[in-house]
């Protein structure tokens, strides 16, 4: 067990863990967690499951539906760059 000291970084409060913990995790900077208080006002950090959003499908539906309001709404958009 590691006793960590919560300190101040700009108005957040803030809990270091220590580098060898976060290996043995294989936790990375920037990543997003889920922090979970139970009832025994212990915590549980997870990683934030992320489905990878470059698939042919997920892409082909994306230009797919981008094309349908760039030409529903060229009158409107045209009149904003104008503006």
């Amino acid at each position: 067990m590691n006793t960590q000291t919560i300190f101040q970084a700009g108005n957040s409060r803030v809990v270091s863990i220590p580098k060898s913990l976060l290996e043995e995790l294989n936790f990375k900077l920037g990543q997003k967690v889920n922090v979970t208080k139970l009832d025994d006002e212990s915590i549980v950090i997870k990683k934030v499951k992320t489905t990878p959003l470059s698939s042919a499908k997920t892409t082909s539906e994306f230009k797919k539906w981008l094309s349908d309001v760039l030409e529903e709404d060229a009158e409107v958009l045209d009149e904003l760059a104008v503006r």
